[in-house]
């Protein structure tokens, strides 16, 4: 069912109420809009519980909730780009997008009506997300309402133009003067500050007063009649996606493919401790115990030699195609766990030969290794 107030009144005259009266609507009467405020809302909570900052914009935490990057969407995740829309960086990012969509969505929804307005929300959002991973691609971790926050400006600005004549004209001066301070604002912002993310700010505008267009209906029995807009509207909505997804670069890397590199990696530094820990433990044990050299050789190779052979054929079972951001890490892990193997081998050869000088080079070779700490550029899930 659909709650659009009907501004017409049955004879001329003037209108019952005003769209300002519409911006404060009670939550009742505009119920996506406050569904939408509280599933932002609840994501942020539960995106702390899990170890985001109630401050920073570390962007691990929002990559696992669904936050829009190049190599994660185009690796087969393409509901980033809807997902995103609920993923906020930090209290400041959350409130600022929360109290606009507030003030704006309570007036479009009364006006456009529910199924309308998630309509113009939504696709507006997607095209604003999909307009920053043109823009941005392989370049940053996005996410926030704002791109559809801005679909909502986009949207009032092209209604209020088109019912210029039916609107009191303070009430015109006054929300069309404040919308268009208000996106010139925060578009002069994203120019000047880092981390604003202007092409979802602009995608969301652009898209939202296309679609503002193609979803409006008269407002009173004096409203403009004129289809010939809203079929423009529609024919640009269907250029301009099939502009955007042609110009979508292609990833540096496959974030899925990273993903596997970083359990490899996290597989064989939990391995070679236990691993050094069981070499330790063979010498230890084998003074103690009194074994031959050929006993001791036995054991390192089958619990030590043996043991990194398979991790480093488990290191470049997950080498990836193309050079992901583990690349150098998983490559140096690889040569340490040769050089390990070859001096567990050295240690079997001058044990069954009884040279101690090979014996006590092998030792050494072997105290001198260390594994390399990874250092992976982009923050993982």
């Amino acid at each position: 069912m659909n709650d659009a107030v009907s501004l017409a009144p049955p004879c001329p005259g003037p209108l019952p109420f005003g769209l300002t009266d519409l911006m404060g609507s009670s939550p009742a009467r505009v119920p996506v809009t406050s569904t939408l405020l509280l599933i932002n809302l609840l994501v942020f909570v539960l995106m702390l519980v899990f170890g985001a900052g109630l401050w920073q914009n570390a962007s691990g935490v929002q990559l696992a909730w669904g936050a829009n990057f190049g190599p994660a969407t185009q690796d087969g995740q393409w509901w980033r780009l809807l997902t995103a829309l609920f993923v906020h960086f930090g209290l400041l990012h959350l409130v600022l997008n929360m109290a606009a969509l507030w003030d704006v969505g309570r007036l479009l929804e009364r006006l456009y009506g529910r199924w309308r307005f998630v309509l113009l929300y939504i696709c507006s959002g997607v095209m604003g997300n999909l307009l920053s991973l043109v823009v941005q691609g392989n370049q940053a971790v996005s996410g926030g309402a704002s791109g559809a926050v801005f679909s909502l400006y986009g949207a009032l600005l092209v209604f209020l133009w088109r019912e210029r004549l039916q609107v009191d004209r303070s009430e015109f001066r006054w929300l069309f003067g404040g919308a268009c301070v208000f996106t010139l604002l925060i578009l002069g912002m994203g120019l000047v500050v880092p981390g604003i993310d202007n092409a979802a700010h602009v995608g969301g505008l652009l898209t939202g007063a296309l679609l503002g267009r193609l979803l409006a209906r008269p407002w009173t029995p004096a409203s403009p009649r004129s289809s010939r807009g809203r079929g423009v509207a529609g024919i640009l909505l269907l250029l301009s996606g099939m502009l955007l997804v042609s110009r979508i670069p292609p990833p540096s890397y496959r974030f899925g493919e990273e993903l596997r590199a970083r359990e490899a990696i996290r597989q064989f530094l939990s391995q070679d401790q236990g691993i050094s820990q069981r070499w330790s433990n063979i010498l230890t044990t084998g003074q103690r115990e009194g074994l031959s050299f050929n006993q001791l050789a036995g054991r390192i190779e089958a619990h030590v030699t043996a043991g990194y052979e398979h991790s480093f054929e488990q290191l470049t079972a997950a080498s990836p195609d193309s050079a992901v951001p583990s690349t150098n890490a998983l490559e140096a892990l690889q040569a340490y766990a040769t050089q390990r193997a070859d001096a567990s081998r050295a240690l079997v050869e001058g044990l069954r030969s009884n040279d101690h000088n090979k014996i006590r080079e092998a030792l050494k070779q072997a105290q001198h290794q260390s594994a390399p700490t990874p250092d992976p550029d982009v923050p993982a899930p």
